[in-house]
């Protein structure tokens, strides 16, 4: 390929000659179950050997593109979480495939081919791999919380300026206890809000299955209940039910001889795994944006604007850090002439982009949106 372009979580890197020396195994999957027919794209699975003796294996999912393999640049889809399966980003995110959100009846459930599919003009790679952007600067979210979530001026004027100053701007360690109060009161405030998006309903998660509870700083006391109960299961409609599918999909045992997955590797499959072995020793990838930044590698950076769980004020928060001049300040961009969002451009050939009415997973929620504006970047256009 041409080029190498990465994606961690909202970022797009282009990168060159970037081609790490690993042992790859792969197979060709031509059909899917829940898919009628066989696949109308090329779709391949493997193992990726990581480590100095390549002792842990990655698994990947790679689509070619349907437009000019040869000639398109190839995506490096890294899912955050950390832990979070590929599987996601290729279903839900931007691959060519997506689940028919229809009342689960027992059997398969039905998957579709996505219209606005990213691999119609790139060949993309999801490898199963933890990455994060940067703890403290996620924490902009709390700055957030006065634009669109208020009741009232007063409630406005707490969250926006009592916390802010008591936190110094930093929420992720409370330095004092007024801050440690503030953002008690914050977290009631918000507890009924779905997070990704926080227009939608605050469904269930998505789990066939109870999970442990107690992995969040509570003792086993505090967490009886739940033990006992299962979790509620997200109702048909919300957002998490669509998420729903993809366990009793990939749980099936004639999915994983297709995917060519090796027999005896997954227990239960999880949409994102919080309990992997990863010794955590980056607490932020910022530099290494710099770095590539610095060097003459495009970077194109996007938020969806309704998200509260990384807000586009925690994304905006880190570039200021980066302390690029500004070339071209902000203006909105639009698809079908309607705005889909503002953008605004850096030195650097640095790129951010906001995307209206989108949550965490931008391409998600806005999938003509984000089509449009991944192909006027790859094109050198501007958005």
């Amino acid at each position: 390929m041409a080029r190498l372009q990465q994606i961690s979580v909202c970022i797009l890197i282009v990168l060159s000659s970037y081609y790490p020396r690993l042992t790859v195994s792969q197979s060709t999957v031509s059909y899917l179950p829940g898919f009628s027919g066989p696949l109308p794209f090329r779709l391949e699975t493997g193992y990726v050997g990581v480590g100095d003796l390549e002792e842990h294996q990655l698994f990947y999912y790679f689509v070619e593109s349907e437009k000019s393999p040869k000639e398109d640049p190839l995506v490096l889809w890294l899912l955050g979480g950390p832990g979070c399966s590929g599987w996601s980003a290729l279903v839900y995110e931007i691959g060519p495939l997506y689940f028919e959100n229809v009342p689960y009846n027992g059997s398969l459930p039905t998957l579709k081919l996505r219209e606005h599919s990213w691999t119609k003009i790139s060949n993309i790679i999801f490898v199963d791999s933890p990455v994060w952007t940067g703890f403290s600067y996620s924490s902009g979210s709390k700055d957030y919380l006065g634009g669109d979530i208020k009741s009232s001026k007063e409630v406005h004027q707490f969250l926006r300026k009592s916390t802010k100053k008591s936190c110094r701007g930093d929420y992720t360690k409370p330095s004092n206890f007024k801050c440690s109060m503030d953002l008690e009161a914050v977290n009631k405030c918000i507890a009924g809000i779905y997070t990704d998006h926080i227009l939608e309903p605050n469904c269930p998660l998505a789990s066939p299955k109870p999970k442990d509870t107690v992995g969040h700083g509570r003792s086993l006391k505090e967490n009886s209940r739940e033990l006992l109960l299962p979790d509620p299961l997200p109702t048909f409609g919300c957002r998490g039910y669509w998420y729903l599918l993809s366990y009793y999909w990939a749980d099936d045992a004639s999915v994983r001889k297709a995917l060519h997955i090796r027999e005896g590797t997954v227990g239960e499959w999880l949409r994102c795994n919080r309990e992997l072995a990863y010794v955590q020793d980056v607490n932020s990838s910022v530099k290494y944006h710099l770095n590539l930044t610095t060097r003459g590698y495009r970077a194109l950076i996007y938020s969806g604007d309704h998200s509260l769980s990384i807000s586009f004020v925690g994304t905006e928060t880190w570039i200021r850090s980066l302390n690029f001049s500004i070339v071209d300040d902000w203006r909105p961009w639009a698809v079908d002439g309607q705005v889909a969002g503002y953008t605004r451009t850096y030195s650097n050939d640095f790129t951010f982009a906001t995307v209206k009415g989108a949550g965490h997973t931008a391409p998600e929620y806005k999938p003509k949106e984000c089509f449009a504006m991944l192909h006027r970047w790859i094109s050198h256009n501007p958005l």
